[in-house]
């Protein structure tokens, strides 16, 4: 097995689980650091450049790859260059926004909400460029990998065109878990450790229902797909079911830390600028992983209370190295309250 980007927030876990299964690991990546036990070889280099480290690929001779860092439909066509003739599979990481629902909620889809649950057959966005080009400068600084040329509709063409090296999609949803770089949980943590009484929510964001999964579930559901010769040519969700609602979603994060105060909802007009969330909330993101759990035997290894527990921990151990003060712009969020009965 070959990963790129294997020592990330999703790739330390999914390494540790090939490696404990028994099979031989390289990883590839950018920058040479501890490994996880049991790394084979590490082979450092710049995923922008692969071509140049073809070599070395062949020496190591992976019989897989698994490619989690791939921003474009160039980088793809470039893996598939690289490994036919050395792999006999490819693994590619794609995004559940490759959907129309995601399109829809942006605002480039234009016409009905799209029918729920959404599967591995329902329609893929129309329009290439989901994200504004200041929202993907944004995400670079997060996502180093991640280039202008953002596009996971073609990585996922790439990756399934080649017939001499057949390949399997796997579409992500918001993945949370300790490091997470988006620390998707500490705007409301933080709320609860400063003392706060209640939390705003618009009310369509509220009532909103998206697609998550723990790392740890994330990264074994890609090794299940990496070791398994029946996910050749095969693409599948990966994500928690049942879908919960946005304001579901936090109260299970405040039972894990005692939080005694209120989720205050209110009409999207009497919200907070800060708190407004851009985008038609009305489109849900309700998705099935059936196919996952059918075909390849997949279920979680972490529940999802213990999951939220262990990434609350990291949490508040770990703050985001810079915080935007309007997040938390607690008198306007007062005065919001004050109107409510």
């Amino acid at each position: 097995m070959l990963v790129i980007g294997g020592n990330g927030f999703i790739g330390t876990p999914l390494v540790r689980e090939l490696c404990d299964s028994g099979h031989a690991v390289a990883v590839f990546h950018r920058r040479r650091n501890k490994h996880e036990a049991g790394v084979l070889e590490q082979i450092q280099g710049d995923r922008d450049r692969l071509p140049q480290y073809r070599g070395d690929i062949a020496r190591f001779a992976p019989e897989v790859v698994v490619d989690l860092i791939l921003s474009s439909g160039h980088q793809a066509k470039q893996l598939i260059d690289v490994m036919r003739g050395i792999a006999r599979r490819v693994v590619g990481i794609s995004s559940m926004d490759v959907y129309r629902a995601w399109g829809v909620i942006h605002g480039v889809e234009h016409g009905p909400l799209e029918p729920l649950p959404i599967t591995e057959d329902s329609a893929l966005r129309m329009t290439r460029q989901l994200y504004p080009p200041e929202t993907l400068k944004m995400m670079a600084g997060v996502f180093s990998w991640l280039d202008e040329n953002y596009d996971k509709i073609a990585v996922e063409e790439a990756i399934m065109a080649e017939p001499e090296l057949p390949g399997t999609v796997l579409r992500l949803p918001m993945v949370y878990g300790p490091g997470d770089p988006l620390h998707r949980f500490f705007p409301l943590l933080k709320r609860m450790a400063d003392g706060r009484s209640f939390v705003l929510l618009a009310d369509d964001l509220a009532s909103w229902r998206g697609p998550r999964g723990y790392v740890e579930n994330v990264a074994h559901a890609i090794a299940i797909a990496a070791m398994s010769d029946r996910s050749a040519g095969r693409t599948y969700n990966i994500c928690e079911e049942p879908t919960v609602s946005e304001i579901e979603w936090q109260k299970k994060i405040a039972r894990q830390v005692s939080w005694t105060g209120r989720f205050v909802v209110l009409p999207g007009e009497q919200t907070p600028k800060h708190l407004v969330q851009l985008g038609n909330a009305a489109q849900h993101v309700v998705v099935s992983s059936e196919r996952i759990r059918s075909e390849l035997q997949y279920k979680e290894l972490v529940e999802t209370s213990e999951a939220i527990q262990r990434t609350v921990a990291w949490e508040q151990n770990n703050p985001p190295p810079t915080i935007n003060p309007q997040q938390f712009d607690y008198a306007s969020e007062d005065a919001a309250a004050a109107n409510t009965p």
